[in-house]
């Protein structure tokens, strides 16, 4: 057994931070609301293109957002196009956000990079190949 590909990322929060991601990341990322599957909880799915990439659920019957909490992730990374735009988005909101290059090598293309978190603090990575 092997994995093929990533499907999608989940967040999961209270009705109100729902809504506040599905609105973050459909302004700062570019994704679309788009269709769910008849669940019997409360979402959202985001698409990129034709693949729902991100998942926004409610927290479950007495669950809160975990604090404290160790984890090793970091962020979540989207390919992109419209590089200055998505600079002008940001600056003009007052999103704080970090600038990084990839050089190009063997097989990879230079890559433009933008770092920043979405309201609930998860890192956001958005690759623009140049």
């Amino acid at each position: 057994m092997a994995a093929i590909g990533l499907d999608h990322a989940n967040l999961r929060t209270d009705r109100a931070g729902m809504a506040q991601l599905r609105d973050f990341y459909i302004r700062y990322v570019g994704l679309v609301d788009g269709p769910r599957a008849a669940l019997s909880s409360f979402g959202y799915w985001l698409y990129a293109g034709e693949q729902a990439v991100l998942h926004i659920s409610e927290n479950r019957a007495g669950e809160s957002a975990q604090t404290g909490v160790k984890t090793t992730f970091d962020h979540l990374a989207f390919n992109c196009a419209g590089f200055e735009q998505m600079l002008q988005c940001l600056q003009q909101d007052g999103i704080p956000y970090r600038l990084s290059e990839v050089p190009a090598s063997a097989g990879f293309a230079l890559q433009r990079q933008i770092f920043f978190h979405d309201p609930a603090g998860n890192g956001i990575e958005l690759n623009f190949t140049a």
